[in-house]
């Protein structure tokens, strides 16, 4: 009897969720406005209150789920009996109803860590955070309950068994992508609370983006690592070996991806020196906008795409709505509060001030630039004005020239001072950088690929530019200390979280340079006993088999793989799918990685006399894209472990330690 009322305890759960997110929203920011700290006070209560009711609702869902309630419209339409349990546990978000749950189980979690870790922040301070994350939490509860329940029940007539989940979503990079994607979506509204309660406030100072900063960089790092996974999974799972596509749902996440780097930087500058405030501001609401812009593109029906949810009008009416009110609002308290805080603070045009906002203005171009060519198809056709395709020749066309700009001005970076430097002495800092890496770049193309390419050389070339003045920098730190070793051990944390950062771009930078050049793919057709050649490698299929899995037919091939002549050899196991209850066919990819090359197989079609359609590839240097990006997460993540974070949130004199913490860091 209590396993058929989980999902009414659960829809129940989530009113409560949604009434104490309203108190939440209501209580705090009124309290604050009147000077109450009686309703102050009811900001972490209610923040917690929110998160345990939303975490039942997730539970009972997912209870559904393992239980096989076909009652459950939601779990009928993307589960089965036959399903591994271990994918009826993804298959909670691998839906539009699950996925917004999830969305709101994260963003309680976020509110919650927020009231949690802000025993040092002013009262009012806090209340005004945690009522505006109360006020976006109230606006996706109602937005689950309104139109997107996941406990609506097929009553009487539910089904003996469900349709399935989505043969492409049965892999682990579905279990692993989408929290993550979510946890940086959901994780810039803690900066962009902060960044409206400070507007409101009128402490739009220092102190405010110290304490965003950390949340900044812990989105930004999990934004980094979803989108990776995502790349990932769609190199493995869809058989065509490519890795980004500049499908309209992967650019909704790049979006906010590059503003929220934008902002880590803009964050920095504010603290250190007190200036790009407005900027700053701006920043954070147009991060979480974008936030909220990818969710309606992703389940507002717009969009058809592997990634994407198709859902009825309503739905993506709602998204809009709030995200509308998001904007409009944010930006009016922005228009009438920030005239009257800010103030100027000057610099030099050769100085680390200038080159960081010089490279803001170039990641707001490029976010513009994918803007545009998202949203622009979009709008001709709801305006019937005609359809046109926006591809990848538009985006690599303008992308890859601004990529290249900002990362000449990111090289230039970490050995500039704040506010003004003499340009002889940048160029003294830089020359051998810029040699060292122009020759190496016209060289190395020759040994990855046996040829030279000007695309390949363009890629080194600025990935070392990146590279090489944060050595240069290093050396200049550490050569007053007893050691290098000494040296390098009392650089900071946030110092260290830079580096990384910027050698996971260069990272991935060399990654996309030279595995779009240097890739090499042939289509044939294949029987056991025929072989062929790719990139030294040869490739014999030895025999077919087949197999049944859990809910799959699999029809499979075994190749016996050798380098050159070597006598040693490998197996590879591509395989093609039929999944049962879709009648679904997938390829399952084999894969021979390796960190300077992935060798990959992929099986086509069956062409009806023993033989397949087969896609063989070869892709240097394919995982350098992932483990720049992990590199890029890591310095994230590295940098919210400084403790200078936490012995700053506590200064009595927010300005002085801002100030201090500024001449602390300048290059020596």
């Amino acid at each position: 009897m209590l396993i058929q009322m989980i999902p009414e305890i659960g829809h129940f759960a989530l009113v409560i969720a949604m009434l104490m997110a309203a108190v939440q929203a209501v209580m705090p920011l009124a309290g604050a406005a009147l000077r109450r700290p009686l309703w102050m006070a009811y900001a972490r209560p209610m923040a917690a209150g929110q998160l345990l009711f939303v975490v039942v609702a997730y539970l009972c869902l997912t209870a559904s789920y393992l239980f096989d309630d076909f009652t459950v419209a939601n779990v009928a339409n993307n589960s089965n009996s036959m399903l591994p349990w271990y994918y009826k546990l993804s298959a909670v978000w691998g839906n539009h109803e699950g996925s917004v749950l999830l969305w709101s189980l994260m963003l309680a979690g976020w509110s919650y860590m927020a009231a949690r870790f802000s025993r040092e922040l002013p009262r009012d301070m806090v209340a005004r955070v945690l009522g505006v994350m109360g006020l976006v939490g109230l606006g996706f509860l109602a937005f689950v309950l309104v139109t997107s329940n996941p406990f609506d029940r097929l009553l009487p007539n539910a089904p003996s068994d469900g349709a399935d989940l989505n043969p492409l979503l049965q892999d682990i990079g579905l279990i692993l992508h989408p929290p993550m994607l979510y946890m940086g979506y959901v994780g810039f509204s803690v900066v962009f609370a902060f960044a409206i309660a400070a507007l409101l406030g009128g402490r739009l100072d220092a102190a405010w983006t110290r304490w965003a900063r950390p949340w900044t960089n812990l989105a930004w790092a999990f934004l980094t690592v979803g989108i990776a996974l995502g790349s990932w999974w769609a190199y493995y799972e869809l058989g065509w070996g490519g890795w980004w596509f500049w499908d309209p749902v992967e650019n909704a996440s790049l979006l906010p991806w590059l503003t929220g780097t934008a902002l880590m930087h803009s964050l920095a500058v504010t603290e250190k020196r007190g200036s790009f405030k407005s900027w700053t501001v701006l920043l954070a609401i147009f991060t979480f906008s974008l936030s909220l812009l990818g969710t309606f593109l992703v389940r507002s029906g717009v969009l058809t795409s592997v990634h994407a949810f198709a859902n009825d009008p309503s739905r993506g009416f709602f998204i809009l709505v709030l995200l509308g009110i998001t904007v409009g609002l944010s930006l009016l308290i922005f228009a009438l509060r920030a005239p009257r805080v800010s103030h100027r603070v000057g610099f030099n045009w050769l100085s680390r001030d200038a080159l960081l906002l010089i490279n803001n203005i170039l990641l707001v171009i490029m976010t513009i630039t994918v803007l545009m060519g998202t949203v622009y198809p979009l709008l001709l056709d709801a305006l019937n004005l005609g359809k046109i395709s926006v591809g990848p020749p538009y985006f690599n066309a303008l992308f890859v020239p601004l990529t290249v700009i900002m990362s000449i001005f990111m090289g230039l970076g970490p050995v500039s001072r704040w506010k003004r430097m003499d340009g002889r002495e940048l160029l003294k800092r830089l020359w051998l950088a810029g040699v060292a890496a122009v020759a190496i770049a016209a060289v190395m193309p020759f040994i990855i690929g046996g040829e030279w390419n000007v695309w390949v050389a363009l890629g080194l070339v600025t990935a070392l530019w990146i590279v090489l003045p944060l050595v240069r920098d290093l050396f200049d730190k550490t050569r007053h200390a007893p050691t290098r070793l000494a040296g390098l051990k009392k650089l900071s944390l946030a110092y260290w979280g830079m580096v990384l950062g910027h050698l996971g771009l260069a990272v991935t930078i060399v990654g996309v340079a030279v595995v779009s050049n240097f890739a090499i793919e042939r289509n044939v057709r294949m029987a056991p006993g025929d072989s062929v050649s790719v990139a030294g490698y040869t490739f014999t299929m030895k025999g077919l088999t087949s197999r049944r899995g859990p809910n799959y037919i699999g029809d499979g091939a075994e190749f016996e793989v050798r380098r050159g002549d070597s006598r040693r050899s490998f197996t590879m196991n591509p395989e093609k799918r039929t999944y049962i209850a879709r009648g679904m066919p997938m390829s399952q990819v084999a894969l021979r990685p390796g960190l300077f090359r992935d060798l990959y197989l992929a099986m086509g079609e069956d062409l009806g006399d023993g033989s397949w359609a087969m896609r063989v590839q070869y892709k240097p240097f394919v995982r350098w894209l992932w483990l720049g990006a992990l590199l890029m997460a890591a310095g994230g993540t590295l940098a919210v472990a400084d403790r200078r974070y936490r012995r700053l949130a506590t200064a009595k004199d927010p300005e002085k330690a801002v100030e201090v913490r500024a001449a602390g860091e300048a290059p020596a």
